[in-house]
């Protein structure tokens, strides 16, 4: 044996000698083997065969959190050794043929180095938290993860990222926020992320078979191709009579069948993650007494709200849309799509959909929501309610509602533009936790573009002046009409009030004009209960005005917006405002489409 030791020493210095790029080349590639069980992904949600470059870099991150889970389950380490970060990198990027994840996505062969407050394993993880929100997220993640255990399960999470973690969505693959999801499917479920009701909870993947959907849609085209045919056949053989029985035959339907489930962006994706439950027009019907008006809880130009109750006591909003042309579907799908493709315990969370074709009555499109019995923000402020609103409330409203908009900005992916935040799309839940709500004129931001111009749509008083003047769209309108909302929290005050004269007040102008004579102070609603010492509602009446100022430039994002609410931080010098909004008011009334001195009547659900 020592000589054939000898032997093999001697042959590996002269290779070295002769070709050392070659030795190195050699020692390059005899990479590690991955430990990431890429095989759990695959099984538990195929990769979409047709799918756009979107929804393929949501796949692989989703995806990626799912592994990283099983892995510290199996491991106890959060993320692999860096040695196995090019063998992890090749299998990573080979899920999709022909389909370059660095530039499309921006993944990089280093995305093993990111991680979260330099955590490791589960246990520097444990004792980086506070002990109250470790256990809470074990006590409400343990069980299965479906319906309201989903629900609680996710709230913990979110709290535990606020108070140990922070709540601020990074750039990266893997940040703090991911990190608790991956802790949660990992150590605090009995069933692990290999459980399809814990990839669908925490990371939105469905355990359903893109092949077997396939195959059901290629039979539903077989059939349809043959009852056209047999249809066709029948209406010439048969003529008018034919065509006065039709009008008899029962309603049918026309989308998919009960059950099936709604991709991200739109009702006949094939890479079915999120799942929601489609019901029956005649669920819908017993759940609202039949659209009882007694039930109607909000209307707009969409429509009408009802309250409901389902079959299992649960009580929810739906949202039917009476516009039933071509438009009023693609609002419907577009509202639908956005809510589906977001979760967040500040953001009104989606339970199902119903559509509809009768002979008699038409198309149905219904949206089947969360109902959040304490109603709008409006309702409070301005509206039916008696009961005054303390401040410990409406800051916890300030910040629950900024927090739903930076994920929205910052965590969504593609981001999102909300274009129509106002204080009666904010619904209150018992506890007055906001949440977000009415995604009908949302936007997508493509990757990259640093604004959107689009026709300008919103409510006259919320709406951003270089969106309502110039149709420029960014993020920062969203932080205007947020603004606008904190101000009417600290006020009591609307977005903007006409005289008996036409005299057009601006909210925003109005505490400009306090704050610029040192009087800030003096915007405070009237008998406010339980308001914080002088030196911090000061702090919060120069947040709602830099957030609203006419200059984008000045305005915060909506996450430092939660970290100036949230934390003890001075807020940034305001600059001078060189013009006031009011005087641009008339090119703004023939911009903006939607507009009154009140919001339209919203649901409180």
């Amino acid at each position: 044996m020592q000589p054939l030791n000898s032997i093999f020493f001697i042959l590996t210095t002269l290779l070295i000698s002769l070709n050392p790029s070659l030795t190195h080349y050699l020692l390059q590639n005899a990479a590690v083997s991955c430990p990431l069980n890429f095989t759990l992904l695959t099984t538990l949600s195929p990769p979409p065969t047709s799918a756009t470059s979107s929804f393929r870099c949501q796949y692989l991150r989703l995806g990626l959190r799912l592994l990283l889970a099983d892995h510290l389950r199996r491991t106890s380490a959060f993320l692999p050794p860096l040695s196995t970060s090019s063998s992890c990198f090749n299998s990573y990027k080979n899920i999709f043929e022909n389909f370059d994840i660095e530039k499309s996505c921006n993944i990089t062969e280093n995305w093993s180095a990111q991680g979260c407050l330099n955590i490791s394993t589960r246990f520097e993880f444990e004792a980086r938290v506070k002990s109250a929100e470790l256990e809470s997220l074990k006590s409400k993640c343990s069980e299965m993860l479906v319906g309201s255990t989903c629900s609680a399960c996710i709230e913990s999470i979110v709290a535990l990222r606020g108070t140990s973690l922070g709540d601020e969505f990074g750039d990266n693959i893997i940040d703090c926020p991911a990190f608790a999801s991956i802790y949660a499917a990992a150590i605090a479920n009995r069933y692990g992320p290999e459980d399809s009701n814990t990839a669908k909870c925490l990371f939105y993947i469905d355990l359903v078979s893109v092949g077997k959907s396939s195959s059901r849609r290629r039979i539903v085209v077989v059939v349809v191709i043959v009852v056209v045919c047999v249809v066709v056949f029948v209406v010439v053989v048969v003529g008018l009579v034919v065509c006065v029985y039709r009008k008899w035959i029962k309603p049918r339907k026309r989308f998919r069948k009960k059950g099936s489930s709604v991709g991200f962006y739109g009702l006949d994706f094939s890479m079915e993650i999120v799942s929601l439950k489609e019901f029956s027009f005649d669920e819908v019907k017993v759940a609202t007494k039949n659209f009882s008006r007694d039930n109607i809880i909000g209307s707009g130009t969409y429509g009408n709200v009802y309250r409901g109750v389902l079959s299992d006591g649960t009580e929810v909003a739906l949202k039917r849309f009476k516009n039933l042309t071509v438009a009023g579907s693609e609002t419907f799908k577009h509202e639908l799509e956005i809510i589906a493709s977001v979760r967040h315990v500040n953001l009104v969370g989606l339970i199902g959909y119903c559509t509809w074709e009768t002979a008699f009555e038409g198309n149905h499109r219904i949206i089947v929501c969360d109902l959040l019995k304490n109603g709008s923000l409006y309702d409070y402020l301005f509206g039916s309610r008696k009961e005054k609103l303390s401040w410990p409330d409406r800051r916890k409203i300030a910040l629950g509602t900024a927090r739903g908009l930076a994920y929205l900005h910052n965590g969504a992916q593609p981001a999102i533009i909300h274009r129509d935040v106002k204080s009666s799309n904010i619904l209150l839940n018992e506890t007055f936790e906001p949440k977000v709500a009415d995604f009908g004129m949302a936007k997508f931001t493509p990757e990259g573009m640093t604004h959107v111009s689009t026709r300008v749509s919103g409510t006259m008083g919320y709406v951003a002046p270089e969106y309502a003047l110039y149709g420029r769209l960014t993020e920062r309108s969203d932080v205007y009409s947020f603004g606008v909302v904190l101000l009417e929290l600290l006020t009591g005050k609307k977005a903007f009030t006409t005289s008996d004269g036409g005299q057009v007040t601006l909210l925003i102008d109005w505490v400009w004009s306090f704050v610029q004579e040192g009087r800030a102070l003096d915007v405070i609603e009237d008998n406010m209960q339980d308001v914080d010492p002088p030196k911090l509602m000061e702090k919060y009446i120069k947040i709602g005005v830099l957030c609203s100022h006419t200059q984008l430039y000045a305005r915060p994002t909506m996450s430092e917006v939660v970290k100036l609410l949230d934390d003890d931080i001075p807020v940034p010098i305001i600059p001078d405002r060189p013009v006031s909004f009011v005087a641009n008011i008339n090119n703004l009334e023939r911009s903006v489409s939607t507009f009154g001195s009140g919001p339209p009547a919203t649901s409180s659900g």
